[in-house]
């Protein structure tokens, strides 16, 4: 499966999981587990086993079973992830319209610093556009 699109919907505890691949990289259920005991240190080994049993059935895993400790993976970049579940989110909660999904997230749920960071990315789109047209 290489479509995010085919993916699953993963949940917020699979999400969880998946950042912790995603930082680490392919891995154990003992190492994911390790990882994600200083946000969770009430989440047991066999909870973290279990759920990345059922994402790898769900497909949102893959499984190399050629060792001891088998290796889990997640099937899509976190990229290609948040931006399926974007897509989603425009197309369910805001009509199609990145537009109204940016306003909204502007009013109120942005600091000053984001801010800032937002108007230089938006500063060297533009300047990226002009060198493209000249």
């Amino acid at each position: 499966m290489t479509r995010t699109d085919a993916l699953p919907k993963p949940t917020p505890a699979e999400l969880d999981l998946l950042r912790v691949l995603w930082q680490i990289g392919p891995a154990t259920a003992k190492q994911v587990h390790q990882t994600i005991q200083t946000d969770r240190p009430e989440m047991a080994y066999a909870n973290v086993l279990r759920q990345l049993q059922l994402m790898h059935a769900k497909g949102l895993l893959s499984r190399d079973e050629s060792q001891r400790s088998h290796i889990y993976a997640p099937v899509a970049s976190q990229d290609s992830l948040q931006s399926s579940l974007l897509r989603e989110l425009i197309h369910k909660v805001f009509s199609g319209s990145g537009k109204a999904l940016v306003l909204a997230a502007l009013r109120g749920h942005v600091t000053e610093e984001e801010k800032a960071d937002i108007e230089r990315f938006l500063d060297e789109e533009k300047r990226d556009d002009q060198g493209e047209r000249s």
